[in-house]
């Protein structure tokens, strides 16, 4: 009987993965930490290893490197669980010796089991993979770095069969939801770093979980946004530098719209959406391509212009999901192109979102005068960007459900 290690520190998803890989006939043992995973590499010697890269105490990055520093355990197979948008740690995954890096938002249990049963085949004098020799093949975040956050219209291959029955999980949600707003609250009133650090460790860690839990389930959506919240999260813990009114107003709203999700969520994964596109509008170069790339993280279609005037007929000609203005542009500033596009019946209810260099409260003032839905100042982070995007398009589409 094939051996599989779990090394994962939420144990409801590690139990569930090990109920499924026991019917398929595998011998299954979990370790909630990196250490307590160490010790059993030596005394239940498994075949496969499937881990989860963000652990407390010892990361699975470290944990690789102190296994493929052992002669005996340089060719065992090590699956492993990371954020979609944490391009970084993935990098890193494949240079400690991962053999497979996939996403949790976007992994089915069946999925997972084809990827053990590969590994498992593989011959014995085959080398551990790494990233040279990976070639794309699915939808993990090996194969697709960035995953697919916004492209509904893309359904598992594996099938709505591949997925745990949703309905306990889903009854869960209301209390979830409490324990969300409650760590919320206590992030926004902490009086101190230290202590304003603690409560989003602990925010991240509840939706590191909620990310897991909801993939396992095939709620599509509030996997996604919750895996882009758990990396905006993580960049606030890692650097609190980054801890200011913009990025916790960014959290609030996300957690707010998980509370709309968690009700609408399963009905908006019911419908086909084509690729959201993304018109971006600043006559900066630089500052173009920056927003470009945030909204790639999401997996959204950017048509990037530096004129407003051009931009102007564009959407006139076509409808976007979501529109990012400079404000200090020449001939027509952010503010008049907003709104004369409210004027466009195709454009009317289209989020527009200021990214600007002005922050004062009278630019913040004439965004909303002028139309717009949000405000961002440069420099802005690609992380908060790309959530804000994601929830806006995500926004506008369970609007549509109630038309």
């Amino acid at each position: 009987m094939k051996k599989i290690l779990i090394i994962e520190d939420d144990l409801v998803v590690a139990n569930i993965y090990r109920n499924k890989f026991s019917v398929e006939g595998y011998s299954v043992e979990i370790a909630k930490d990196g250490q307590t995973g160490l010790e059993l590499m030596h005394g239940f010697r498994p075949d496969v290893v499937i881990l989860d890269l963000m652990l407390p105490g010892m990361t699975g990055v470290d944990l690789m490197k102190k296994v493929r520093a052992e002669p005996d355990f340089q060719k065992v197979p090590i699956i492993v669980f990371s954020n979609t948008y944490l391009s970084n740690l993935v990098q890193d995954a494949w240079k400690a010796g991962a053999t497979k890096c996939l996403s949790k938002a976007n992994c089915t249990p069946k999925q997972l089991i084809e990827v053990i049963r590969g590994a498992v085949a593989r011959d014995a004098d085959s080398s551990v993979l790494n990233a040279a020799e990976a070639k794309p093949t699915g939808s993990a975040v090996a194969d697709q770095p960035n995953g697919t956050p916004i492209q509904s219209s893309e359904k598992s291959s594996a099938g709505s069969d591949a997925h745990e029955s949703p309905t306990a999980f889903l009854a869960s949600l209301a209390v979830i939801l409490t324990t969300l707003r409650s760590d919320l609250q206590a992030m926004i009133k902490a009086d101190n770093e230290a202590a304003r650090l603690l409560q989003i460790g602990s925010l991240y860690r509840r939706i590191h979980a909620l990310t897991s839990g909801a993939g396992l389930h095939g709620l599509t959506s509030i996997a996604q946004v919750a895996d882009a919240l758990e990396a905006l999260l993580k960049e606030l813990h890692d650097k609190p530098k980054n801890i200011n009114a913009s990025t916790l107003r960014t959290v609030a709203a996300v957690v707010d719209f998980l509370g709309i999700l968690f009700e609408k969520g399963p009905a908006l994964d019911q419908q086909e959406y084509p690729p959201a596109q993304v018109l971006v509008v600043d006559d900066e170069a630089i500052s173009r391509r920056a927003v470009t790339y945030a909204l790639e993280k999401a997996k959204l279609k950017a048509v990037s212009v530096e004129d407003p005037e051009v931009a102007f007929q564009l959407l006139t000609q076509k409808p976007f999901d979501m529109v990012f203005l400079d404000v200090d542009m020449p001939r027509m500033n952010g503010f008049e192109l907003c709104a004369k596009l409210r004027n466009l019946p195709a454009h009317k209810k289209t989020p527009v979102v200021f990214v600007t260099g002005l922050n004062d409260l009278e630019s913040r003032a004439n965004s909303m005068v002028s139309g717009g839905n949000d405000f961002i100042a440069k420099p802005f982070l690609f992380i908060e960007l790309a959530v804000k995007a994601l929830v806006f398009v995500m926004r506008a589409r369970v609007a549509a459900l109630k038309a």
